[in-house]
């Protein structure tokens, strides 16, 4: 019994030893686990590195006059490693020390929230030893630069733990203002525009960063194993502000007084070739207009604006004059079992080519082409050649449509082909195609390149400058030559665009009214396509310049004298009234009391420099803020200051134009939707509204 109960002891001994071990591995598991798993687990994350790729700063794209059209503006997220070496040294003094001054800082930068709030946010994140603890997402620069200087931030990162994330974001200062031509950085979608053709160029070189991983996979910076990104080379356009801005406004007022469809204005200088101005826009959701696609290249049947082609090859060819007779028998003419018909009904019959081509003719410009091309239409279409029609524009951004010019070995060549070319059928060239021609009418035959880009820069150092390119020394003869700018002329005094004539200068151009076909359904819409070509001053001309507007169906006004007409005369009369202005300073105005009352918002610098080079006098209240309201007071106009809260609540945007408005919403990130044009008269969202998530805020304009 003895041996018994001692070997008994023996295993219960055994036994109760085990037990013992098997409970503390499994406490010393569990703590290491509960208490101590964020530790090692941070441990064995920083353990792994990786190199990443540094994005390079892409370069700036300007407007000719170094306006910045398309820019990155770096917005920067904010960490805290709270297990950093120099913040919890001496049981964390110099965290402990700069605490209070630090969350009274913080509070009145972001004013989202107490210093109270921010201090125990802090304390929490230094009590978990948090590796990567958010501060706070997406601050602007000047808001950085302010946190630099904050206390405990200013220590540096070893000594502070706080580390900043930089990231950009692609703005375009002028909104909507040639967005389309400028184009999209997108990084989940293909880039357009001038984004796109010189993306090589802006997106510069990317460099290469060690990072390390901490707890929750998240990758930290490690200093001194960097290698710098080279940032991308600046753009700078022939694009002008304040053309496109002209541009851009004619053709919005008339794409929404007639509901049209989507529409194209650009402005070339004659000489150069350079765009100024190219204007695109589209009828997107809720009739809003946008641009959306760039309509001035892509091509369509230019309509009656093709008939200065079919005159040039004529009167080149000599075979006939502007005085040779031709019959339009009163507008309709039948041949090869179809009808030609004149557009506008003039009853005419037996006139001058000149005439024909004044009244836009569909039929005197068919007689033409039948009566001389139709034994050899390679003639024709050699002319159209030397002008660089079946070959596309050139121009330096990509996505032009390819143009479409028949000749006499296509399949779809007909009988009928001829006659409907001559006056713009069966032809798809783009709307900048028919500008180059009119264009290098007024300037002496010379056919110009279009160009977007002017030159190169980085770092403000000039890289690379763009000459002018002539494609053709001479498209015609100067006796042809002449000719064609006769009958130009004759269009306005004359003819059918007779509405653009005006007392100070004289424009020289041509309508166009295209029926233009609607999917599946042809054309039995009554969709339209209204154009007007020309130049101006037309005894010296500075600017060439097109309009195109496709209408809805059945308009109520669809002639190109009517719907582009308007918007060529109101983009020529304000560049000829600004070139006038460019040619000496306006002499001070005589101003006489006046009780009229008046409120406007803008940029405070915009506002006093118009009135500076007006030389009107101003009382100036507006305490050097950015924005400032305008009224009257003992007759003369006082500024006063108008501030935009930074805190994340709607701003007051009455009384601002809409491109100031955009800009301010911009800026904290506010969706907008626009009705009207003009100055801001209504918001949807009234100002002082807390906001949440991404509002949208529509804008009433007067």
């Amino acid at each position: 019994m003895e041996i018994k109960r001692d070997i008994l002891w023996r295993v219960y001994l055994c036994f109760l030893g085990i037990v013992a071990l098997a409970v503390a591995v499994l406490g010393r598991a569990a703590y290491i686990q509960q208490v101590q798993g964020s530790y090692w687990k941070s441990k064995s994350d920083s353990l792994h590195t990786k190199i990443v790729n540094l994005e390079a700063e892409r370069g700036t794209i300007y407007s000719e006059d170094g306006s910045m059209l398309s820019t990155s503006i770096p917005f920067f997220d904010i960490y805290i490693d709270f297990g950093a070496d120099g913040l919890r040294e001496k049981n964390g003094k110099r965290f402990k020390e700069n605490l209070d001054s630090l969350s009274l800082e913080l509070a009145g930068l972001f004013r989202d929230k107490t210093a109270a709030t921010y201090k125990k946010e802090l304390e929490e994140g230094y009590r978990k030893r948090d590796r990567f603890y958010q501060l706070k997402k997406n601050i602007s620069f000047d808001q950085y630069k302010s946190l630099r200087d904050f206390h405990l931030v200013r220590l540096g990162r070893n000594k502070s733990g706080f580390i900043a994330d930089v990231k950009s974001k692609r703005l375009n200062p002028f909104g909507l203002l040639a967005n389309r031509t400028i184009g999209l950085a997108r990084s989940n979608a293909q880039n357009v525009g001038l984004e796109r053709t010189y993306d090589a160029d802006l997106k510069g070189e990317s460099g290469k960063k060690l990072v390390r991983f901490i707890a929750g996979g998240v990758a930290v910076p490690v200093e001194g194993f960097e290698v710098e990104a080279q940032n991308g080379t600046d753009i700078i356009t022939t694009i002008d502000v304040n053309m496109q801005d002209i541009a851009e406004q004619a053709l919005l007022k008339m794409m929404i007084d007639n509901e049209c469809e989507h529409g194209t204005c650009i402005v070339m200088e004659v000489k150069t070739g350079k765009i100024k101005a190219i204007a695109n826009l589209g009828k997107g959701e809720g009739g809003m207009y946008w641009e959306n696609l760039n309509y001035a290249i892509r091509a369509s049947e230019p309509g009656s604006t093709f008939k200065l082609m079919t005159m040039l090859a004529a009167l080149e060819d000599k075979h006939i004059t502007l005085d040779s007779k031709v019959d339009l028998e009163g507008g309709r003419w039948y041949i090869n079992r179809r009808t030609v018909y004149d557009s506008e009904r003039h009853g005419l019959g037996s006139v001058s080519y000149k005439e024909a081509f004044e009244h836009s003719s569909n039929v005197g410009m068919a007689k033409l082409a039948i009566n001389y091309y139709a034994a050899k239409p390679e003639a024709f279409y050699k002319h159209l050649e030397k002008m660089h029609l079946p070959q596309g524009s050139g121009i330096d951004l990509l996505g032009e449509t390819k143009p479409i010019i028949k000749t006499p070995q296509s399949k779809t060549w007909s009988a009928t082909t001829l006659p409907w070319m001559a006056f713009g059928y069966e032809v798809l060239i783009s709307p900048l195609q028919t500008l180059m021609v009119y264009n290098a009418v007024a300037n002496n035959g010379k056919l110009m390149k279009p160009y977007l880009v002017h030159g190169k820069q980085k770092a403000g150092v000039p890289m690379e400058t763009f000459a002018p390119i002539v494609l053709e020394e001479r498209i015609c003869s100067e006796s042809t030559l002449q000719q064609l700018k006769d009958c130009l002329v004759g269009v306005v005094e004359n003819g059918t665009g007779k509405t653009l004539r005006n007392k100070d200068y004289q424009i020289a151009g041509k309508t166009g009214t295209a029926l233009v076909a609607n999917g599946n359904r042809g054309y039995a819409d009554h969709i339209y396509q209204s154009s007007f070509a020309g130049y101006f001053p037309a005894d010296e001309p500075r600017y060439s310049c097109i309009v195109v507007i496709r209408n809805k169906p059945y308009a109520r006004k669809f002639y190109g004298a009517a719907v582009a007409g308007p918007v060529f005369k109101e983009v020529a009369d304000k560049l000829y009234a600004l070139s006038n202005a460019s040619q000496g300073k306006p002499k001070p105005l005589q101003l006489t009391k006046d009780s009229t009352q008046f409120f406007f918002a803008a940029n405070s610098k915009d506002i006093k420099s118009v009135y500076q080079v007006l030389g009107m006098s101003y009382l100036d209240s507006s305490a050097n803020q950015a924005y400032s309201t305008v009224t009257a007071w003992q007759y003369q106009p006082i500024l006063r200051e108008k501030s935009v809260p930074d805190e994340p609540v709607m701003p007051n945007l009455f009384g601002l134009g809409l491109r100031d408005a955009l800009y301010v919403l911009d800026q904290k990130r506010i969706q907008v939707r626009v009705q009207g044009t003009g100055r801001v008269v209504a918001q949807s969202v009234p100002a002082g509204t807390s906001l949440t998530g991404q509002p949208t805020v529509t804008l009433s304009l007067n």
